[in-house]
C-alpha cells in the first residue's frame, strides 16, 4: 500500500501542474487606513454573535462556517482565524475597504543622538538591544516586545517609536452578505488584537445592515474563529452569544474538546458541539456526546463523512451549493435550531440533538 502511494507521488512529482493564482494568498502589502484594536463602546447594543471554533485544526470548522453563512440569509460573516485565514477561498469576497492593522510599536535608536551609554542594553528584559562591533546599539526587531523601557531610560532621547504594521484588515461583500476579515503579517504577533478589530468591524457592518433594513432583529454575526485555546480564540468567544465547537471522533478530538469546553464555560459562553465525520468511529462519537452532556453543553448533532466537502472547496462552493446529500441536510437542520433558539430568542424547542436526529 505504502509502495503504491510512493510510486504515485513520484509520478506526480515529474508532472507540471497549473497553479490557480486566484487561490494563492496575496503577498502582504502595507497600505491604506491604519487601524488598531479598540474596546467595544460601553453599554452599546451588540448583535447576536455565533462563533464557530474547534479544539484543533482540520475538523471542518471553516467549511461549516461557510454553510452557515449561506443559510444566514444576509448575516454578517467575520473570519477571525487571522493566523490562517481561508474562508475567503469559498466566499470569494469583493473587497470594498481595506487598511493596515497596528498591534504594537516599532522601536529604533537614532545613531546620531546615541551616546553609547548602554543603559538601554542593561534595562531590556528581552535581550532585544544589540551592541555591534563598531560600538553601536541597535534594536533586534524580532526580539523586541515594544515595552518602551529603553525609551524611558535613555538620557539622550535617542530612542523613538512608531506604530508597527502587523497585518491587513478588509471589509468586503460576498454572495451571502457583508464580510469582515484580515490577514496577519508573516511572523507577526498580536493576532488576538487583530481578531478584536475584525469583530468590531463586523459589529459595525451588522449595525449598518440592520439600519438599512430597519429591522434590528435580523442583525447577527457569524464568526469563523481560530482553532485551539490561545489568545485569538479567547478574543473570538469573549462576549459572544453562542459558541459552536466542531470536533471529530478521535482521541485527540475528545481531548481538545474537553479543553475548549472548559474555556467557554470559564467565559460564560453557551456552547453546542458538532461531531464531523462522525460515522468513521461510532464509539468515539458516542463518547464525545456523553462528554458534551457531562459538561452541561448542548449536543447539536453528528455530520457523516462526506467527500463532497473537498469537492465543493475545489469549486469554491459551500457543501450546500455543491449538493452534499445527508451531510447537507444535517447542517441545514442544525442551523435551523441555532437560528430559532440563539438568534430569534425562541427557547421552547426540545434538546438540540433531538431536533437533528
Amino acid at each position: 500500500c505504502f509502495a503504491a502511494i510512493f510510486e504515485n507521488a513520484r509520478k506526480l512529482l515529474g508532472k507540471e501542474r497549473p497553479v490557480r493564482k486566484d487561490l494563492v494568498e496575496p503577498l502582504f502589502q502595507p497600505g491604506g487606513k491604519l487601524a488598531k484594536a479598540r474596546k467595544p463602546a460601553p453599554g452599546a447594543r451588540r448583535p447576536a454573535e455565533v462563533v464557530i471554533i474547534s479544539g484543533k485544526g482540520g475538523t471542518g470548522k471553516t467549511s461549516l462556517a461557510a454553510c452557515f453563512a449561506q443559510l444566514g440569509n444576509g448575516a454578517v460573516v467575520s473570519d477571525c482565524d487571522v493566523d490562517a485565514a481561508d474562508l475567503h477561498l469559498i466566499l470569494n469576497p469583493e473587497v470594498r475597504e481595506e487598511g493596515d492593522f497596528s498591534g504594537g510599536i516599532t522601536v529604533m535608536i537614532d545613531q546620531d543622538k546615541c551616546t553609547c551609554c548602554g543603559k538601554c542594553l542593561a534595562a531590556c528584559r528581552f535581550a532585544a538591544i544589540e551592541l555591534t562591533g563598531d560600538n553601536c546599539y541597535l534594536v533586534d526587531q524580532a526580539a523586541c516586545e515594544g515595552c518602551g523601557v529603553c525609551k524611558l531610560v535613555c538620557p539622550a532621547n535617542a530612542v523613538w517609536s512608531e506604530d508597527a504594521v502587523n497585518g491587513k484588515w478588509y471589509v468586503s461583500r460576498t454572495r451571502f452578505g457583508p464580510m469582515s476579515h484580515a490577514i496577519l503579517g508573516h511572523a507577526e504577533e498580536n493576532s488576538g488584537r487583530l481578531v478584536t478589530l475584525v469583530r468590531e468591524l463586523a459589529v459595525e457592518l451588522a449595525g449598518k445592515t440592520a439600519k438599512a433594513e430597519d429591522n434590528t432583529g435580523k442583525s447577527h454575526v457569524l464568526i469563523d474563529g481560530s482553532p485551539g485555546m490561545g489568545c485569538p480564540v479567547i478574543a473570538s468567544i469573549s462576549g459572544a452569544r453562542y459558541a459552536v465547537v466542531v470536533t471529530e471522533p478521535t482521541v485527540s478530538g475528545l481531548h481538545d474538546l474537553e479543553r475548549i469546553l472548559a474555556l467557554t464555560r470559564h467565559f460564560g459562553v453557551a456552547t453546542g458541539v458538532i461531531v464531523n465525520k462522525a460515522d468513521i468511529n461510532h464509539d468515539m462519537a458516542a463518547r464525545i456526546r456523553a462528554a458534551t452532556l457531562d459538561a452541561k453543553a448542548e449536543f447539536l448533532g453528528n455530520i457523516p463523512y462526506e467527500r463532497k466537502f473537498t469537492e465543493a472547496q475545489i469549486q469554491r462552493q459551500t457543501l450546500l451549493e455543491y449538493g452534499g446529500g445527508e451531510a447537507a441536510k444535517t447542517i441545514a437542520s442544525i442551523w435551523m435550531w441555532l437560528e430559532l433558539t440563539q438568534l430569534t430568542g425562541i427557547k421552547k424547542l426540545p434538546d438540540a440533538s433531538a431536533v437533528k436526529e
